[in-house]
C-alpha cells in the first residue's frame, strides 16, 4: 500500500481549485514520483458546480478506463462552512436542496468527502442569510451524501458556544452512523484537528515571539496527564467529541504534522489518545503563491502560506515532512503506517481500488 496524502490543495503549479485547468494525467505522474496517492481538496463557487460536474465525470471515465491509479478520489472544503477561515468567501455558501442532490449524486464519481461545518446553523454562522440555509439539516443532508458514498468530513467551527458544537458533532456523528451508507470505510472524517475550533489551549506557535514562550506553554499543559476523562476539559469539548468519537471507531480524525498549523507535542499526544489507527496526516499542502483563485504570500516566521489579511490559507509542506516530524516525537515506524497509509486506505477503501488498478 502507498502512502496518502490527504486533503492537499496544489502541486507544483497547479491549483487544484481551478478544477477546469487541471491536467489529471499530469497530475497523477507527478503523483507517482513523489510516491504517494493523492485526495485533490478543491473549493467550489456556486455558479461552478455544472463545470465541477464535468470535471467529476472526466476524472471518474478516466478511473474507469484503468488511469489515475494515484489519484483515488476528490474532495471538496466546503461549502457549508460557518465562517470561511482561509478559504475563498464566494466559495462559503448554502447549497438548496437539488444542489445538495447533486453534490451527493458526485460521490458515484468519485468524490470522498465534503467539508461541513457543525455550526453552520448557528447564530454566529456567516450563512444566517444565506436564503438556501434552512432548506434543509443534517438530518437530511448526512444521509443524502452518505447514500452516494459521499464522507462529512467535520471543521471551520465557531467559537460561541463549544458545548453546543460538541454536541453538535456527537449528532452528526450518530445520525451518520444511523443513514444508508453507500461506500465502503469510515462515514465521518475531520478536517484537520485544533484548527478553526474552540480550544482551551493555544494551539501554535508561529512567531518567534510566540516561540520563545511556547516550552513553558506547553509544559503548563501537563500533556502526559491528558486522558479520554479529562480531554474535554483540558482541549475543550470539540476536540475533545471529534478524539472519544476516533477512539470508538466512527470518525477518522486528520490532524497535521507541519509543526505550523498544531504544536507537535500537542499533535503526537492527540495521536497516542485516539490510536493511530483512527487518525490521518494531512497536509493541507499548496505548492504555488496561488489557491482558490487568490494571491498568497509567506511571512518571515513560518512556511505557511497566508491571505492579504494575515489569515492562515495553506500548509506549503510535502507528506515527507510531516512523516519525519512525527518520527522525531517519538512515533514509531508501526505508528506513521497507519497515520499516512492505513488509516486513510481503511477509511477510503482505497486498497479494494488500488488492487483493480493493480490488475489493469
Amino acid at each position: 500500500m502507498r502512502p496518502v496524502e490527504v486533503h492537499c490543495h496544489g502541486f507544483g503549479d497547479v491549483d487544484f481549485s481551478d478544477f477546469t485547468r487541471v491536467d489529471l494525467d499530469r497530475l497523477d505522474q507527478w503523483c507517482a514520483g513523489e510516491g504517494v496517492l493523492a485526495l485533490p481538496t478543491m473549493y467550489l463557487h456556486r455558479d461552478r458546480l455544472g463545470e465541477f460536474e464535468a470535471f467529476m465525470r472526466l476524472y471518474a471515465a478516466k478511473r474507469a478506463d484503468g488511469l489515475l491509479a494515484h489519484i483515488p478520489g476528490i474532495a471538496l472544503e466546503g461549502p457549508l462552512l460557518s465562517h470561511r477561515g482561509g478559504t475563498p468567501q464566494s466559495t462559503v455558501w448554502a447549497p438548496s436542496r437539488p444542489e445538495w442532490e447533486r453534490l451527493a449524486e458526485l460521490g458515484d464519481h468519485g468524490l470522498v468527502y465534503t467539508v461541513v461545518s457543525p455550526d453552520a446553523y448557528s447564530p454566529e454562522s456567516v450563512l444566517q442569510d444565506d436564503p438556501h440555509l434552512r432548506e434543509s439539516d443534517f438530518e437530511w443532508i448526512v444521509p443524502t451524501l452518505l447514500a452516494h458514498g459521499v464522507r462529512p468530513a467535520l471543521g471551520h467551527f465557531t467559537r460561541d458556544d463549544p458545548a453546543r458544537s460538541a454536541a453538535t458533532v456527537d449528532a452528526i456523528v450518530e445520525t451518520a452512523h444511523r443513514s444508508e451508507w453507500n461506500g465502503t470505510g469510515v462515514r465521518v472524517t475531520t478536517d484537520h484537528l485544533f484548527n478553526d475550533m474552540p480550544l482551551n489551549i493555544r494551539h501554535a506557535f508561529r512567531t518567534d515571539r510566540a516561540r520563545a514562550q511556547r516550552d513553558e506553554v506547553i509544559a503548563s499543559y501537563d500533556l502526559p496527564n491528558w486522558t479520554l476523562d479529562n480531554i474535554s476539559e483540558m482541549a475543550g469539548p470539540v476536540p475533545g467529541a471529534i478524539i472519544k468519537q476516533a477512539v470508538a471507531g466512527r470518525i477518522s480524525a486528520c490532524i497535521n504534522f507541519d509543526g505550523e498549523h498544531v504544536d507537535l507535542a500537542l499533535a503526537t499526544r492527540a495521536v497516542q489518545l485516539m490510536g493511530p489507527r483512527n487518525a490521518m496526516i494531512m497536509t493541507d499542502r499548496c505548492d504555488s503563491a496561488r489557491l482558490g483563485g487568490r494571491a498568497l504570500h509567506h511571512t518571515a516566521d513560518n512556511a505557511l502560506w497566508y491571505e492579504e489579511n494575515g489569515v492562515v490559507a495553506a500548509g506549503s509542506h510535502p507528506l515527507v515532512r510531516h512523516i519525519a516530524n512525527a518520527k522525531a516525537h517519538g512515533l514509531g515506524d508501526e505508528d506513521i503506517d497507519f497515520l499516512v497509509t492505513r488509516t486513510a486506505h481503511r477509511t477510503f477503501g482505497i486498497a479494494a481500488v488500488e488492487r483493480v488498478s493493480a490488475a489493469a
